[in-house]
């Protein structure tokens, strides 16, 4: 079985994570599957699903975060190392 890739974008503020997760889900077939805040106000927004849909979803999160705040980042991997898994959260079965 193929791995699922993994899309985040990085946003400073919540209002601004939350537009890029809405975006996100709906552009695409991914499944959202964790967000993080961390200091500064930084949150990280995961997504899991094919290579195709999570770079179409990162690129569509990232623009929606960015009309109503700031995006930091914005990554995606296409077949994460199995040893991430635990650490970001395993893909649902």
């Amino acid at each position: 079985m193929p791995r699922e890739a993994l899309g985040l974008v990085e946003t400073r503020g919540f209002v601004a994570a939350v537009e890029a997760a809405d975006a996100m889900t709906k552009a695409a077939r991914v499944r959202l599957t964790r967000y993080e805040v961390t200091r500064d106000a930084l949150v990280t927004v995961v997504v899991r699903g094919p290579l195709g849909d999570v770079e179409s979803a990162v690129e569509a999160g990232a623009r929606a975060a960015a009309r109503v705040g700031q995006v930091t980042a914005r990554h995606v991997i296409p077949a994460p190392d199995p040893q991430l898994e635990d650490p970001i959260g395993a893909p649902r079965k």
